[in-house]
């Protein structure tokens, strides 16, 4: 039996967290899309996974280090096999970890690239692999301002997301005439989680006045690159709230 039959096929959220990446498995599945929901702990995604089927819509958790390429051509094989077509793939994996140039060390500086610069590499891959026979597809990188420029103690950050922002530039640019959608889209602000909460209380104190970063709405945006008709295409797409400085 085809695995597709019922849906619209998969979108595979590498990264999907409690906030951004589990709205963005839920926005997609609204939408009748298998939403197939990775990060390392397959017991952490249980609580998305079970609100998206509480919703209505398909959810499947799968527990995956999305640094190893043998794990992650496996786990795309699998998908594609047991759920359907994977239609979008949106990587989210952040890495976000402040140090002074001159108290990092070599060894965090390359597990912050292989999280956020060559995870994606493997995981974009393997789906534009399987995208490029069937000549369409949707692959989407959330970025962030250090991709763009590289602040001050965040010099192993912004190197591996502006390694992220490249590799997207070079994949649209080879993969859009075959069919392949990609875009990188800049996250400028703090977002509506617990640990902004936890950490930042007078900053997550802006959030009834819309100074942070909603994930459903994040969400929102990136539904809408997938469904831009293919004659007006956005690569680079800003999200931050009214009020964050830039």
């Amino acid at each position: 039996m085809d695995p597709s039959a019922n849906h619209r096929g998969v979108a595979l959220v590498v990264g999907a967290g409690d906030a951004t990446g589990s709205a963005i498995g839920a926005r997609f599945a609204r939408e009748g899309y298998v939403a197939c929901l990775t990060r390392r702990s397959a017991d952490k995604l249980e609580p998305a996974v079970e609100r998206i089927r509480a919703a209505g819509g398909q959810a499947f958790g799968y527990g995956s280090d999305a640094r190893k390429e043998d794990d992650v051509v496996a786990l795309i094989d699998l998908i594609e096999k047991e759920r359907g077509p994977i239609e979008v793939m949106v990587f989210n994996i952040g890495a976000n970890v402040p140090s002074s140039i001159l108290e990092e060390t070599g060894r965090k500086y390359m597990k912050i690239w292989e999280m956020a610069a060559f995870s994606a590499f493997l995981n974009a891959r393997e789906a534009a692999r399987r995208m490029v026979v069937r000549g369409r597809g949707t692959i989407l990188f959330t970025g962030a301002t250090a991709g763009i420029r590289g602040s001050a103690n965040f010099a192993a950050f912004a190197g591996a997301k502006h390694s992220l922002r490249a590799l997207a530039q070079s994949m649209a640019r080879e993969l859009g005439p075959r069919g392949i959608h990609v875009a990188h889209i800049v996250v400028d602000g703090a977002i509506d989680t617990e640990f902004i909460r936890s950490n930042f209380p007078e900053r997550y104190a802006l959030k009834e006045q819309g100074g942070i970063l909603n994930p459903e709405h994040i969400a929102e945006n990136y539904w809408y690159l997938h469904t831009q008709p293919r004659d007006a295409w956005t690569f680079e797409m800003d999200l931050r709230p009214y009020m964050e400085t830039w």
